[in-house]
């Protein structure tokens, strides 16, 4: 079995890889940054996402996160431990914040922008990418417990370290429009991906049925369905 889901890799996906996902934000990263930028990881983590590491690509990359594991990460030159609520830097202090797989996990959304919003600097960008709530693997992880999360989870190689808790508050392109509403970030762009079904990859069956519905949310027009969110949001030059 594990050969016909090879097979699928090779044929049905060649251009996709183990995190084709953070790949997706990871590019329209590289499209903004700056070598004289200060940028915040919001919610870096441990640094087990490779794809994530931006450091030597501007001027200072700092991280944030409550899991103390993020004071060891590699990819940062400077790590704090704090909560998006509370981000524990000054006003203005960052041209870029970006967050892979944060939103999900956040019980008030419309507060963590608010301080996004604060330490941007006039003009700043913040860049996120989390999973479309509406999509049928989020809707699954609503309907089941967070310890089949982690036995899923560790089918695909992570950790029980690396799994947290969902909410998805802000997994929506209205959720994002509404809290954005109460900050002062103007929304630039929210895209809507489906790519390979990492998910269903555990065995040749559950490969097929999740390619169909690849190839039927992206050949209609029903991005609705589709799995990842990546948001643009941008903090106004002028108060």
């Amino acid at each position: 079995m594990h050969d016909l889901v090879k097979w699928m890799d090779r044929v049905a996906y060649p251009g996709f890889g183990d995190n084709w996902d953070d790949e997706a934000l990871r590019r329209e990263i590289l499209a903004v940054i700056r070598p004289e930028h200060v940028v915040l990881d919001l919610g870096a983590g441990a640094g087990v996402v490779a794809q994530m590491n931006f450091k030597g690509r501007a001027a200072k990359v700092c991280g944030v996160d409550l899991d103390t594991r993020v004071m060891t990460n590699p990819y940062l030159d400077e790590a704090k431990i704090g909560a998006g609520e509370a981000i524990p830097y000054a006003d203005a202090t960052f041209d870029l914040i970006f967050s892979d797989n944060v939103l999900e996990h956040l019980a008030d959304p419309a507060t963590v922008l608010r301080e996004a919003c604060r330490v941007l600097k006039p003009g700043g960008l913040y860049l996120a990418k989390t999973p479309n709530r509406w999509h049928y693997m989020p809707v699954i992880a609503q309907l089941t417990p967070h310890k089949f999360h982690r036995f899923i989870k560790s089918l695909m190689g992570m950790t029980s370290e690396d799994t947290f808790p969902t909410l998805y508050r802000a997994n929506t392109p209205a959720a994002i429009r509404r809290h954005a509403s109460q900050t002062r970030l103007r929304v630039e762009s929210i895209k809507l991906l489906e790519g390979r079904p990492e998910y269903l990859r555990m065995s040749f069956p559950t490969y097929v049925a999740g390619y169909c519905y690849e190839r039927l949310v992206n050949l209609l027009p029903i991005q609705a369905l589709r799995i990842l969110l990546i948001v643009r949001l941008q903090k106004p030059t002028t108060t």
